[in-house]
This record gives structure tokens, C-alpha cells and sequence, in this order.
């Protein structure tokens, strides 16, 4: 069996709803045994006029990394996830894997630890919540330390 931390944002539409809804479909790859609070963040890396609601979940599952992120991949795009190649823009979904295992994994189609969760304070916010005392097995630092250390300044509030 193996463990993933997922996290998952929506700024367009109902984003409560799309967010439950993804949570439907994501525990039908395996049992949900973690899921933190959810957070409001301006968005992250382009201009938005909409915020995020974000969440992140531990799912025990029987998939491996790159089988999940086909199944993940899938769930976005049923829920109208359209992908621009131009870099970051709004979306009715996105999930990320942000730790599967303690495995290190970089090749061309999954990064994992996700390369830039410790550089993003609603990232930081929702794993602190599950996972406050996780070390990050490349940084080798427990959330808590990245959290304290993470130099993002966009506001990032519970709800």
C-alpha cells in the first residue's frame, strides 16, 4: 500500500463544490485517512481577480506514483481542467502530488517532492495542518522548520 499527499486548488467556479467533488473521485483510487482544513490564497506565480480554495489529503492507495498521477490527471480534466502550456492561469481544478512515499522521484513526467511546495505558504498552510512534523526527503526539514523559513508573503487564510 502505498501513501500520498496530495493537494488540491480550484479558483473558478463553485470552488467548494469542485474541491468535494474531487474528493469524491480521488477516494475511489483508495481510502482517505488524512485531509486538512481548507485555505483561501490569492493565487500563486500569474494575476488572478479569483482566489483559491486549496486542501490537501493523505490517500493510502494501491497505485504507483505515475499510475496516480494518470488517474489524477483524468479526474482534472472530467471536472474541465484546460491546460495552458504558458504557465500558470485559473482553473475549475488541479491536483498535485506533493509526496508519495518518502520516494524521490524526477523524470520527465512526475517531480516529487513537488519542487516548489516549500516556496508556497498555502502549500505550507494545508501540510501543516495533517503532516506538521513530516520531514521533506530531499530538504531533509519538517514542514513545521519550511513553514517558519518560506518567504511567501501572498495572504493564505482558513476557512
Amino acid at each position: 500500500m502505498n501513501k500520498a499527499i496530495l493537494l488540491l486548488g480550484s479558483n473558478l467556479g463553485d470552488r467548494t463544490l469542485l474541491l468535494d467533488d474531487a474528493i469524491g473521485h480521488i477516494s475511489k483510487l483508495g481510502a482517505i485517512s488524512l485531509k486538512s482544513s481548507i485555505y483561501e490564497s490569492e493565487a500563486w506565480g500569474f494575476e488572478s481577480n479569483e482566489n483559491f480554495l486549496n486542501i490537501a489529503i493523505e490517500i493510502q492507495t494501491e497505485y504507483e506514483a505515475l499510475d496516480l498521477l494518470k488517474e489524477l490527471q483524468s479526474i482534472e480534466n472530467k471536472m474541465g481542467r484546460i491546460r495552458n502550456s504558458k504557465g500558470y492561469s485559473s482553473r475549475t481544478m488541479d491536483i498535485d502530488i506533493l509526496f508519495f512515499n518518502s520516494e524521490i522521484i524526477n523524470n520527465d513526467t512526475l517531480t516529487v517532492p513537488h519542487p516548489r511546495l516549500h516556496e508556497r505558504m498555502f502549500t505550507l498552510k494545508c501540510l501543516i495542518n495533517i503532516i506538521p512534523d513530516y520531514n521533506h526527503p530531499t530538504l531533509g526539514k519538517s514542514i513545521i522548520e519550511l513553514t517558519k523559513e518560506c518567504t511567501d508573503n501572498i495572504k493564505v487564510w482558513q476557512i
